[in-house]
């Protein structure tokens, strides 16, 4: 089998892709098109609407360009029935109306056209002015705007006028308006917390409790705390609880007691004697803890107040008492289980407010929804509130409008600047082309009346 020779360097001029079977040529496959250039001028998307707009276009360029024909021809008959047949004057009157019919159309059509493109692809100074002066347009419009329409004092007059406040609270007071709130409220809330990464957050939480209890001296809140109890007598319940449940664990475990008392007697004293011992100390330990329990005034539960008067006293002024919390704080803070803790709580509020988000009737939308009319009402009928809330618009309007006046004119000039030449033109030809039609149309119909005039002023005047 015969090859192609290569070219020199090793590359061929050629490469066929192409295959035969049976006599048949296959195509090569199709290359996959190419993405856009970065940079690229952007085009238009033309809608059906659009398409309307330039069939009407289209039709009223037909309409003026007919009625050009028709002068043309009212010019050419009047000249020859003046020439060839004789007419009378009417036909110079008839002539140089037409005529300047035709020189006020096709000025006019020069002009229309000059806007969107160059006139008979002539390269004339000063044509094609949309395609050609698309930027400058841009930055035109962009200065226009930014001078007229983004100045504080108008920025300030118009939104003045508009009575924010008001409108917002009665549109607030409505019960479908504040459900509506609620939800975006609840939606926005709920997609902010599903962004969150949990372990950032949780990092972040407990540091902060971590820093925050660090830092913050506890003896004297624990102090303070217990002294109030104490005096309010808070404690006694806990007393009476913790009695109780002595009391029913001695009577519970009675064995258990007496072996351990038993098993703690010296090994030389006999066995009936460790068990009187024993009965007896359980008999007295559980003779004490009933009285505990039943007597209110018994001189332990005053030892157990005085106890802890004594200890929040502690608390709040010895310094050794205070320095032992301390360090007892920093032991359990740096433990992993109560770090573990910390770390978890970020976790249970998360799921806690994503599932009061979605319940319609969890207390915090009802809550919020509350709040939304109670507010709305409120703005509907407080002049100083509806005051209060424009001035503030008013304040964040104008700062956005005076810092990044550049930045919002931009958008304008950048976006005019990346459209293309060619279909900005037939874009804006779609919306305006037809009223410039009319144009043309009144250029003839006054051009064919001005000279109507001029002529029969000239004649007057032997002219």
């Amino acid at each position: 089998m015969q090859t192609k020779p290569a070219c020199p360097g090793g590359r061929q001029d050629h490469v066929d892709h192409r295959t035969t079977t049976g006599g048949a040529t296959t195509p090569p496959p199709p290359r996959p098109p190419r993405p856009p250039r970065a940079g690229a001028a952007t085009a238009f998307v033309f809608s059906p609407a659009d398409e309307e707009r330039r069939r009407g276009v289209r039709r009223m360029k037909t309409t003026a360009t007919g009625l050009l024909v028709l002068v043309a021809l009212v010019y050419v008959l009047a000249k020859y029935a003046q020439h060839a047949w004789g007419a009378g004057g009417w036909a110079g009157y008839v002539a140089a109306a037409a005529e300047a019919g035709m020189v006020g159309a096709l000025a006019d059509w020069f002009a229309v056209t000059a806007l969107f493109r160059r006139p008979l692809g002539l390269p004339i100074p000063h044509t094609a002015i949309i395609p050609t002066k698309k930027d400058q347009l841009g930055i035109s419009l962009g200065e226009f705007v930014g001078e007229n329409f983004l100045s504080s004092d108008v920025v300030k007059a118009r939104l003045h006028s508009l009575g924010i406040g008001g409108r917002l609270g009665a549109w607030l007071a409505e019960p479908a308006h504040a459900d509506r709130v609620t939800a975006e409220l609840a939606t926005a809330l709920r997609g902010a917390l599903t962004v969150l990464r949990d372990a950032d957050v949780q990092a972040v939480v407990g540091e902060a409790i971590t820093r925050r209890a660090e830092t913050a001296e506890i003896a004297p809140g624990i102090g303070k705390t217990l002294e109030r109890v104490v005096a309010d007598g808070g404690h006694h319940r806990a007393v009476d609880l913790v009695c109780a449940k002595a009391h029913d664990w001695l009577v519970t475990h009675g064995e258990s007691v007496m072996d351990a008392v038993q098993g703690g007697a010296p090994g030389w004293t006999p066995r009936f004697v460790d068990r009187k011992v024993g009965d007896r100390v359980y008999k007295e330990l559980l003779r004490f803890v009933t009285e505990m329990r039943d007597m209110p005034e018994h001189p332990a539960r005053g030892a157990v107040d005085r106890f802890l008067t004594d200890f929040a006293a502690d608390l709040q002024s010895d310094t050794e008492t205070r320095a032992r919390v301390e360090r007892l704080k920093s032991e359990l803070l740096a433990r992993g289980e109560v770090q573990d803790v910390i770390a978890s709580a970020w976790t249970a509020i998360r799921s806690m407010i994503i599932s009061a988000a979605e319940d319609e009737q969890s207390e915090l939308r009802l809550r919020v929804r509350a709040s939304l009319m109670s507010l709305g009402a409120r703005l509907a009928t407080d002049g100083r509130l509806q005051d209060k809330v424009e001035g503030w618009i008013e304040g964040a309007v104008v700062y956005v409008v005076t810092n990044y006046r550049t930045e919002i004119t931009s958008l304008i000039t950048d976006t005019v600047a990346g459209w293309d030449a060619e279909h900005t033109s037939r874009k804006i030809e779609a919306h305006i082309g037809r009223d410039l039609q009319f144009i043309r149309i009144n250029g003839t119909v006054v051009g064919a009346l001005a000279g109507l005039v001029i002529y029969t002023v000239s004649r007057a005047f032997g002219a």
